[in-house]
């Protein structure tokens, strides 16, 4: 029925931004919406496949053939209605992977329990859940639409270049702060490519070659790996 591979439930607050963000991407998605008002927005936005359903019905998400999508996408403006939805699509496609997000630690919980594969919790991003997320790039991308929505940040992963002022530097003797960025970790190249948290309470050591995992607003994060370019600062 759709050529798209990723289907998003919900074009409210959350999902809009979501889906201009993915469309923005290069990414054709397919819009799904109970609310008819939403559907139309849609609609007037420009995407070309949107179909407005009731999601609490089985056989409306049956006839959508979900099981052709790579990823399903729950973001209802309705928290109680996402967690539904959420289990409704766990029970009918088994083996698709469920997304979803979340605005509290409770809704979190019982999304988990309804079966989502991945819930993005933006209140409770840690380091390793954003490395968790980094080996997914759609997943990637949902989070830094979503981050930037709300807190004007986003997440970088960044390659210390040969002659970089980093090289053979330990981690805590750089003042990232003073940069206006925050480093969450490191793909240590010495280490066999393993990650590394910065929140682990051991000092590194920096190397050309390594590629570190920062947060920062995106005129910070493009201002620093130009900066690190250099020899000397």
């Amino acid at each position: 029925m759709f050529q798209s591979k990723i289907a998003v439930f919900g074009y409210g607050n959350h999902g809009k931004f979501i889906a201009q963000g993915l469309h923005q991407d290069g990414l054709e998605i397919t819009l799904i919406e109970s609310n008819e008002v939403f559907y139309n927005d849609a609609k007037t936005d420009g995407f070309k496949h949107v179909y407005f359903i009731d999601v609490t019905k089985d056989d409306d998400l049956r006839a959508l053939h979900l099981d052709d999508f790579e990823q399903l996408v729950c973001v209802m403006d309705d928290e109680h209605l996402n967690v539904f939805l959420t289990l409704s699509l766990r029970s009918l496609f088994k083996d698709s992977y469920i997304l979803s997000i979340s605005d509290s630690l409770n809704v979190t919980k019982k999304l988990r329990m309804a079966g989502a594969n991945k819930v993005i919790d933006l209140y409770e991003v840690s380091a390793h859940k954003i490395y968790n997320i980094l080996k997914k790039p759609v997943a990637t991308r949902l989070l830094e639409r979503f981050i930037g929505n709300h807190d004007g940040i986003i997440f970088r992963e960044i390659l210390i270049p040969e002659g970089s002022f980093l090289h053979e530097k330990m981690a805590d003797e750089i003042d990232f702060s003073s940069y206006g960025i925050l480093l969450m970790g490191m793909i240590d190249v010495e280490k066999g490519n393993a990650f590394i948290f910065i929140t682990a309470g051991i000092s590194h050591k920096l190397d050309s070659g390594d590629t570190i995992v920062c947060l920062g607003e995106k005129e910070k994060l493009d201002a620093f790996e130009t900066l690190i370019k250099k020899k000397e600062v």
